[in-house]
């Protein structure tokens, strides 16, 4: 072989080293974008998360690795199927008509970080607060939103809890920081006292009426409020975390039904019209507020029995049927409708 030969041999040789290399460069490159981007053992799609996809249910992303309280979701006809992930981390969120709030907590100092977000998860506003994030709704329209933080205490179990519900009107840019000063009327009467917490406000379609949980003396409420006349007149006893249906007839709310710190809520659903409450067929202790899959199913969290993990389940909105594991490793579910 002469020196010429020898020499094009090498060039070409290298060549295809450089080209092999480059290859493998690019996939490892593409492999680890699409781990960062919130890869999970359940499959992750690479499509845009967005506020405004209609037939998805959004969600906080609880598999373990990389994607780990990420913002998620999934196709409502195909809720076991591979995700796709925002980047966004959460610990509580929610969304409807494009609209989002995503609340974080940061800092050494308990303090949560409100974020309100457009159908492209971009920041609109950022509200500081208080205390850890428990709960987060938006009202079906997207213009009223609310949120609960714990200021004291981490559970509803504990005696020494106090909560902070906050509602911004998104129309208006109106933010009512605490809605402890509302007027209340309990069984009838006028009432006041220092003891009283609210948490898990929802609004109905009039983006005025509003449902929450209230809680003084030791018993808990349910209450309807009237935003724009700044009132509050409770319903029910022994309900909590209610959210409203589609249809607005009724809530799906959680019940004291045990004494026991294992066991101590049921979820049932109650008719606003004749205040007829109805047992669904989950019999674990579930400790959410649900959401509506539609007007015949309910959603939520579900810790698992071992503690180490949530998942979604859905169950029966009428007291029939059974639970369903309907989105493994996955946490705070909203529910985008179909077109």
């Amino acid at each position: 072989m002469t020196t010429r030969l020898r020499l094009l041999v090498l060039v070409a040789v290298a060549l295809a080293l450089t080209v092999g290399l480059t290859g493998y460069v690019l996939r490892s490159r593409g492999d680890a974008s699409a781990v960062a981007a919130g890869g999970s053992s359940h499959g992750s799609s690479h499509g845009q998360v967005r506020l405004d996809a209609p037939g998805r249910i959004l969600f906080r992303d609880t598999a373990p690795g990389p994607g780990f309280g990420q913002l998620a979701s999934v196709p409502t006809a195909r809720p076991d199927g591979p995700r796709s992930t925002g980047g966004l981390l959460c610990d509580r969120l929610y969304a409807a008509r494009g609209t989002g709030i995503c609340l974080q907590r940061k800092g050494p100092v308990p303090a949560t970080y409100v974020t309100v977000l457009d159908s492209g998860l971009h920041q609109v506003r950022q509200v500081r607060t208080a205390g850890f994030p428990n709960r987060a709704r938006v009202s079906a329209s997207g213009r009223m939103l609310s949120w609960t933080t714990f200021v004291q205490g981490d559970s509803y179990l504990r005696d020494d809890f106090s909560t902070r519900t906050s509602i911004l009107d998104t129309r208006t840019g109106r933010l009512t920081d605490s809605i402890e000063s509302i007027p209340l009327t309990l069984n009838g009467h006028a009432y006041h006292a220092s003891d009283v917490n609210y948490w898990g406000v929802g609004f109905a379609a009039d983006d005025n009426t509003f449902y929450a949980t209230v809680r003084t003396g030791g018993s808990t409420y349910l209450v309807r409020g009237d935003y724009r006349r700044w009132t509050a007149r409770t319903l029910l006893s022994n309900v909590e975390c209610p959210s409203l249906s589609p249809d607005g007839t009724r809530v799906v709310f959680k019940k004291r039904v045990n004494a026991s710190a294992n066991r101590p809520w049921r979820l049932y659903v109650l008719d606003l019209a004749t205040l007829t409450e109805t047992p669904l067929a989950e019999l674990h202790s579930i400790d959410d507020q649900a959401a509506w899959l539609d007007g015949h199913t309910v959603l939520y969290g579900r810790v698992r029995p071992s503690g180490d993990g949530w998942d979604v389940w859905s169950v029966p909105a009428d007291g029939s049927g059974t639970p369903r594991l309907l989105i493994p490793d996955a946490s705070s579910p909203s529910v985008q409708p179909g077109p």
